[in-house]
């Protein structure tokens, strides 16, 4: 995705920045838990056609934490 397309581009619901997911073609937004698909090269914006982020997937690692148990 082009980099100044995402600059641009802001959640519809709360107006907060996204984070690509390159693997999963995926616009994330944290706050709101939504991922907005991307496909064929153009973000698809709409509520509606997003996916609810899992428990683990809106929660950052934790700091100094590799993530085993």
């Amino acid at each position: 995705m082009d980099k100044e397309l995402l600059a641009m581009l802001v959640c519809p619901l709360c107006k907060g920045k996204l984070k690509f997911d390159r693997e999963a073609q995926e616009l994330i937004c944290h706050y709101d838990g939504l991922a907005y698909p991307v496909r064929d090269g153009i973000p698809v914006m709409l509520p509606e056609e997003a996916r609810q982020l899992e428990v683990d997937e809106k929660l950052p690692p934790s700091p100094g934490r590799s993530g085993e148990a």
